[in-house]
């Protein structure tokens, strides 16, 4: 693992992100190298073709930047969108804690991330006005969740910081994305979950970003399901939205589904 001390020029953007007007990107690169992650696109402006996983640049300077940035600002920001900002090397760096201890408090903030590490900074989300505090959850199957997401914390651990960050009053929700196909059992995961959040959050699986990665790992971890992998379509993810929307109404949990394949995702 590489990692590049750097200095940014600035560091809070405008962003398409669906319930997000800003971002901030205080790390860019992750250390939990997920097989799926489709913000392995800025490989292609690396130096010697790093790889996805075997790097993170650490904007040091980010934290004197997002208090003159911030400050005049109005809307929703999200940390972060090229990273996870409590990825391992955050115990070292405390970039995000320094980031969210200068950001304008009238901010609403959002974070999704896959690790627990999210509640060390409790007394910090209770300084915002408004702020909303999601997990990633693909799986609650570990063997699964090591295949796709090998360097991330367990989904256990990311199911007891939810039951943490609710027990202290926060929104809270839980983001099932990317949904694996045939891998990925919804049900269970409302039925464990569901006490914990708010909301749910869904996004369906881009092969356009990821095929490659995917596949290698299908034909050598699962390779009864290739042939289902090559032929996924949109009739699946449609009735993929139909199970969704049926286990929402079943366990009285509002959902949103952000799924390029049906055409609920939009930007």
């Amino acid at each position: 693992m590489k990692i590049y001390e750097i200095k940014a020029k600035s560091i809070l953007h405008k962003t398409k992100i669906p319930g997000a007007d800003f971002a901030i990107n205080h790390y860019s690169g992750c250390q939990h190298a997920c097989i799926y992650c489709y913000a392995r696109f800025i490989c292609r402006w690396r130096r010697k073709n790093e790889r996805w996983g075997d790097f993170v640049d650490v904007k040091i300077n980010a934290p004197e930047l997002v208090a003159e940035e911030s400050k005049n600002k109005k809307g929703t920001i999200i940390l972060c969108t090229t990273a996870d900002p409590y990825q391992p090397i955050e115990k070292k760096y405390k970039l995000t804690k320094k980031v969210l201890q200068n950001l304008n408090k009238n901010m609403k903030l959002s974070i999704l991330t896959k690790s627990d590490l999210i509640t060390r900074d409790i007394d910090l989300f209770k300084r915002f006005k408004n702020c909303e505090l999601g997990l990633t959850i693909t799986t609650l199957d570990e063997n699964i969740k090591k295949i796709f997401e090998p360097f991330s914390p367990s989904s256990n651990a990311r199911l007891e910081a939810l039951k943490k960050l609710k027990k202290e009053g926060f929104y809270t929700y839980a983001f099932i994305g990317p949904i694996l196909p045939y891998l990925t059992n919804l049900e269970k995961i409302f039925k464990e979950v569901s006490p914990f959040v708010d909301l749910f959050m869904f996004e369906d699986l881009n092969l356009s970003l990821c095929k490659k990665e995917i596949f290698k790992v299908i034909r050598k971890k699962f390779p009864e399901l290739e042939e289902k992998y090559k032929n996924l379509s949109k009739a699946f993810w449609f009735d993929k939205e139909k199970e969704i929307k049926n286990l929402g109404k079943r366990f009285d949990k509002p959902v949103k589904i952000y799924f390029k394949h049906t055409g609920s995702l939009t930007f």
